[in-house]
């Protein structure tokens, strides 16, 4: 007789984090572990009606019917490997009683292979195998060579699969594992270079004008000092220019605590409404191209953290258009296109070759590392379109989570 039932492969207590559908196989499982005791026993009490034995058969089977019901509360190693030798005795007494009980063996191996280390687990495997030939044979319907094979064969088949499938899960848990921390390590590489690009664009801006400004402003006081007596008037040239160039370097120093600080979307603010008084803003200071903003689609809420990438990358895009393009005119298009939303920045200036490496002196471009990183950051992607006296278009897409 044959115990060929490889589905009984969950044990008696599914684990808490188990998904609907491996709770419900294990409600399968289970139920096929009290048919098998429910048939042994109705088999015996068929088979010998009456006999001494059947009290203590009665009792041993209701009491691993409660073991079993039992076994959620020995969930910890220790008491589980005690609930486990109660169960494996329980079930050897009713053997050696009633050879029929060898049929719950099946669920028992399988318990036997998840519960123990491999090596006990083999061994357990075998014990239960010999113990289940032994009780075939001694049932009484004479010597058959398969009640001697089978049961060896089939518990060989249904170790190895168990044990395959157990390595099988561990590769792939391990490399799950290393999958998210691989993960986890490039979003921080991206933070650190995003940080580092952010940084060089600030401190060559600085060096580009502040620290300019303060050097010019340096040698036009000296000069005032020395031709303060001999040309007053000269010295007060020199003391107005030098005071012109700290009105230019107060509002570029503004500027760029107005960069650092995070963008605020008071009381909900849009995108769209901080984009649009971006561009007014540029156009009042009269420092560089008037700039036009245009809205296209129907807007939708964006995260925090896309409005606050989208409005940096737009102040750092016309920084460039301010200081470099020589335009006469720029525009903001923020567009809404179903499952992305785009914002384009364009200028008629002097444009410039985007394969071309930066000048040493600091030339057009330092912004577009930061952009890219926070664009990357967004899962999204960044174009740069442009040609030396043809202007320039940046255009950033960003993918929209589903609605």
């Amino acid at each position: 007789m044959t115990l060929p039932d490889d589905g009984l492969d969950d044990g008696p207590g599914p684990d808490p984090g188990d998904e609907p559908g491996a709770r419900r196989l294990a409600l399968v499982m289970h139920a096929a572990f009290f048919l098998l005791l429910s048939a042994s026993f109705a088999r015996f009490l068929i088979r010998h009606p009456g006999e001494p034995r059947t009290p203590w058969i009665t009792v041993l089977s209701v009491l691993l019917a409660l073991l079993y019901v039992l076994s959620p509360a020995f969930a910890r190693p220790r008491p589980q490997l005690l609930w486990l030798a109660a169960v494996v005795a329980t079930w050897v007494v009713l053997v050696v009683l009633a050879p029929s009980f060898a049929w719950c063996s099946v669920p028992l191996l399988y318990t036997g292979l998840r519960t123990l280390p491999t090596r006990a687990a083999v061994l357990l495997v075998a014990f239960l195998t010999g113990l289940v030939v032994v009780a075939q044979l001694r049932l009484p319907h004479g010597f058959d060579p398969t009640l001697v094979l089978a049961p060896p064969a089939v518990a060989a088949i249904a170790t190895a699969v168990f044990l395959h499938t157990q390595r099988q899960t561990e590769r792939q848990r391990a490399l799950i594992d290393d999958l998210v921390r691989t993960r986890r390590e490039l979003a921080a590489t991206e933070r650190r270079e995003g940080a580092l690009a952010e940084r060089q664009r600030l401190s060559m801006e600085i060096h580009d004008t502040l620290a300019q400004g303060l050097s010019s402003q340096r040698m036009l006081l000296q000069a005032a000092d020395r031709t303060w007596e001999a040309d007053p008037e000269a010295a007060r040239r020199h003391t107005r220019t030098a005071a012109d160039i700290a009105a230019r370097g107060l509002a570029e120093t503004r500027r760029f605590v107005n960069d650092l600080a995070a963008p605020q979307f008071d009381g909900g603010a849009r995108l769209e409404d901080a984009l649009r008084a971006l561009a007014a803003s540029e156009t009042a200071e009269g420092t560089g191209a008037p700039v036009l903003f245009h809205l296209d689609g129907v807007p939708v809420a964006l995260p925090d953290g896309a409005r606050a990438a989208l409005l940096r990358i737009a102040q750092g895009a016309l920084a460039n258009v301010r200081e470099h393009a020589g335009a006469a005119t720029a525009a903001l298009t923020l567009s809404y296109l179903g499952d992305q939303v785009v914002l384009d920045v364009a200028d008629d200036g002097r444009g410039f070759a985007p394969g071309a490496p930066p000048s040493p002196a600091g030339g057009r471009g330092h912004g577009l590392p930061a952009m890219r990183a926070r664009v990357r950051q967004l899962g999204g992607t960044l174009t740069i379109e442009s040609a030396p006296g043809e202007g320039t278009v940046v255009s950033v897409c960003i993918p929209l989570a589903p609605q």
